[in-house]
């Protein structure tokens, strides 16, 4: 980044609690970058009206750009690594049950003597399962688990979820409500219609991740086991979920909000996802781009906008970043404070770099009420089985999770669809 387009002056920095100082350092090396940034783009703007291109601002604009995106994506991995629960360090007293499960399960884990989970499962089927097919990890590590994927998933942490005992989950809901009207306080009631009734079906499907560790390592005791499963697996597990949730087919996976059929929003019904076009053939159009973007807000009902979220990756992010209104503001902003999100016109904007890139008739934004409108359905419990004789002299562990997911509101999302119409 070019040192003359800095503008903003030095100030001593102002720690939050809860987020560390490389954090808070970074943040403000972004927005610095940012204010150079909007500097050099009002430079490219000026000239192009003067229809004189320079390509040395072009250049110098592309350089902050992707200042811009690689200092915020420093950002957001200290803000997931800050954000990571710890395991291990729990000093609460647990139960007798749970102590147990825990106990035996380490012994399992590091020694493959499953004698002591065989015991529970003898004393409580709902705590194990047979050798086969592993066994059920403590309540404690599935909960960090779950949190650590909530971090790390950008769709899960935005989106509804629901927790079953069951393989699949299912959502009734109304189609037609009863009749209703308004009557005099001595005119006659007919009878109204009963209410019809469907339902949503949400199967959870089988995730799997085999990290592998030495024997030796696993004998020693300074390794946390629980701390070291819940690493090995977040990171499969998110990135996984991170693709199905956006454009899983439902075939042995979830099924991704992209992955409906997409109809102009003016004919929307249900079942489909509304779209609005950009204005152009795989770009923003030519004149009042963001025009796109406001019409992108607006088919979206109040009652969800209260809670709606831009979904992008970020090389579209990138493209939005020069965007301004009608008063010279950008309405791209980076985040208020270290651990925040970047807004666009006011809303959070949420990085999915499973979302498609901009081309010729792609879905590449989303905004909606994902809370709302899209649902992920975690079936109770996570098994491990462990395995030392595949891949010698490294023991693999065997571990699997149910996850499900889809549109449980089509009211609640719409996309942008990069055509003309």
């Amino acid at each position: 980044m070019d040192t003359e387009t800095t503008t903003l002056e030095t100030k001593p920095y102002e720690t939050k609690s809860g987020i560390p100082l490389d954090a808070v350092v970074t943040h403000t090396e972004m927005m610095r970058a940012f204010e150079a940034f909007k500097e050099t783009n009002d430079q490219r703007l000026a000239l192009e009206q003067k229809r004189a291109g320079d390509g040395l601002i072009d250049d110098k604009l592309a350089r902050i750009d992707a200042a811009i995106d690689a200092q915020a994506r420093r950002l957001d991995e200290m803000t997931l690594k800050s954000a990571r629960p710890a395991l291990g360090g729990d000093k609460s007293p647990r139960s007798a049950a749970a102590l147990e499960h825990k106990q035996a399960f380490d012994a399992y884990m590091r020694g493959g003597d499953a004698a002591g989970l065989a015991a529970l499962e003898a004393k409580a089927l709902s705590i194990g399962s047979n050798a086969d097919g592993g066994y059920t990890v403590p309540v404690e590590i599935e909960t960090e688990i779950g949190k650590r994927l909530t971090a790390i998933s950008p769709i899960r942490s935005i989106a509804g979820a629901r927790t079953i005992s069951a393989n699949v989950y299912k959502k009734p809901f109304m189609t037609a409500g009863p009749a209703v009207g308004w009557v005099g306080g001595t005119d006659p009631r007919t009878q109204t219609a009963s209410p019809t009734l469907d339902q949503l079906s949400f199967p959870a499907m089988e995730l799997y991740a085999m990290p592998a560790e030495t024997a030796t390592l696993l004998e020693d005791s300074a390794v946390n086991i629980d701390e070291w499963l819940a690493q090995e697996v977040e990171a499969v597990f998110a990135a996984q979920e991170g693709t199905a949730f956006v454009t899983g087919d439902g075939t042995n996976k979830p099924k991704g909000f992209l992955s409906y059929t997409a109809v102009a929003n003016a004919s929307w019904s249900w079942g489909n996802v509304g779209y609005i076009a950009s204005g152009a053939t795989g770009a923003f159009a030519g004149s009042n781009p963001a025009d796109a973007l406001i019409d992108l807000i607006y088919a979206l009902k109040a009652g969800y906008r209260q809670n709606a979220h831009f979904v992008m990756n970020r090389k579209t992010q990138s493209s939005v970043r020069k965007f301004k209104d009608t008063s010279g503001q950008y309405l791209w902003q980076p985040p208020a404070m270290a651990g925040g999100r970047a807004s666009l016109m006011t809303f959070p904007v949420v990085e999915a770099e499973d979302m498609p890139d901009i081309a010729a008739n792609s879905l590449s934004v989303a905004f909606g009420d994902f809370a709302r409108g899209y649902l992920i359905v975690d079936r109770a419990g996570v098994s491990v089985l462990r395995d030392p004789y595949s891949a010698k002299p490294y023991v693999l562990f065997y571990t699997t999770k149910r996850v499900g997911g889809g549109i449980q509101d089509f009211d609640a999302i719409k996309v942008m669809k990069f055509a003309a119409s």
